[in-house]
């Protein structure tokens, strides 16, 4: 693509546009153009419940790239957007160490009600599913999941004593991760983040979503002594596993697993192809705006015309804010041998694009 440089990211000028016009639209919902009746709440009232966005988006992106030594590549692009705050974090490993150094980890933590569980998740997380001694050369898939869930629960334990200390009682985080060996990916999630697998153009494998009525999850919620509405746990919490959220983990006489928020993971594992393209994992400030068909349909044409991976997340993310994704919003894409490749034919049909894009902008520009 013609406008693809290292560092910063240029977006195509209709992309541009259309990021600006929504940007328009949703300050001005924010600024009460949508809210029907704000106008008569009392001045007392909007002052002790601040709103959790902004009245123009945060568009900074972080972006970060790296490979391994055995041919894997990947990037990560993160942004504030809407959100009044950037509760994201991530973890980008790819090559662990002692005698896994054809191993490899990424996580996205999508935090709520604060910051530090998801800065305290991405920090120790890993540490703690090492830490069980399961995940070795051998590479026993058993082992792997029950390290998998040890380590989320060993770190909630831990955060719990960390949140009484420093008041984080009301934060949580969800996590999606993926843990590469040489034969398996294990995907271990717990929330609504997301990770999905593209394998021979088609979308091969994505986790599943915690939502609190899944009915699985709703009955284990109730079970606990709560309820669902509104979609959400006692109306208020919109997913029903995380890492910390401890004012809806008190019900005596049950364990971590089965409180209104489990902090489990569904582990599931899936073995390696030559296939593989690539693969993603990212919150739900991108799910909520792009399924998965159209997530791995829109980052296969990109790699086509775009080298640099961390264009091609800071183009998803642009995707997302046009689509008008309201939170923050962060992918990590990682891309194996099999991936699309550079195209001379797309190349050359991409600039054909842009130019009647961009003469169309330039007569009408919305």
């Amino acid at each position: 693509m013609r406008t693809t440089r290292k560092g910063s990211v240029e977006m195509p000028a209709f992309v541009r546009q259309l990021v600006k016009e929504t940007e328009k639209r949703v300050s001005s919902f924010f600024k009460g153009g949508g809210r029907g009746g704000a106008e008569h709440m009392q001045g007392e009232e909007e002052e002790m419940i601040p709103s959790p966005y902004l009245d123009r988006p945060v568009l900074d992106k972080l972006t970060e790239e790296g490979c391994s030594r055995w041919g894997l590549t990947y990037a990560l692009g993160s942004m504030q957007g809407w959100r009044a705050n950037m509760e994201d974090y991530h973890n980008c490993v790819p090559q662990l160490g002692a005698g896994l150094a054809d191993w490899s980890f990424f996580a996205v933590f999508d935090g709520h009600a604060g910051n530090q569980v998801a800065q305290y998740a991405s920090q120790h997380l890993l540490d703690q599913v090492l830490a069980t001694g399961g995940i070795g050369p051998e590479d026993h898939p058993d082992r792997v999941r029950g390290s998998f869930t040890d380590g989320f629960l060993h770190t909630d334990k831990h955060l719990l004593t960390a949140a009484r200390r420093e008041g984080w009682e009301r934060g949580g985080t969800t996590v999606t991760s993926t843990l590469i060996s040489p034969r398996y990916f294990y995907f271990a999630n717990c929330g609504d983040s997301r990770a999905m697998l593209c394998r021979a153009g088609q979308v091969c494998f994505s986790t599943e979503d915690h939502k609190p009525y899944s009915p699985l999850e709703r009955e284990r919620i109730e079970s606990a002594g709560g309820s669902v509405s509104l979609q959400r746990i006692n109306g208020s919490l919109a997913v029903s596993r995380a890492l910390g959220d401890f004012s809806y983990k008190g019900a005596e006489n049950r364990p971590p697993t089965q409180q209104m928020v489990s902090p489990e993971p569904e582990v599931c594992v899936v073995e390696r192809s030559p296939g593989d393209e690539f693969l993603v994992l990212a919150c739900d400030g991108v799910w909520d705006t792009v399924s998965n068909e159209e997530l791995c349909a829109f980052i296969r044409s990109r790699l086509r015309v775009c080298t640099d991976l961390r264009d091609v997340c800071s183009q998803v993310i642009d995707l997302c804010l046009y689509k008008g994704s309201l939170d923050n919003i962060s992918i990590i894409l990682v891309c194996f041998p099999g991936s699309p490749q550079l195209s001379a034919e797309a190349l050359h049909q991409e600039a054909a694009l842009e130019d009647l894009l961009e003469s169309k902008v330039a007569v009408d520009p919305f």
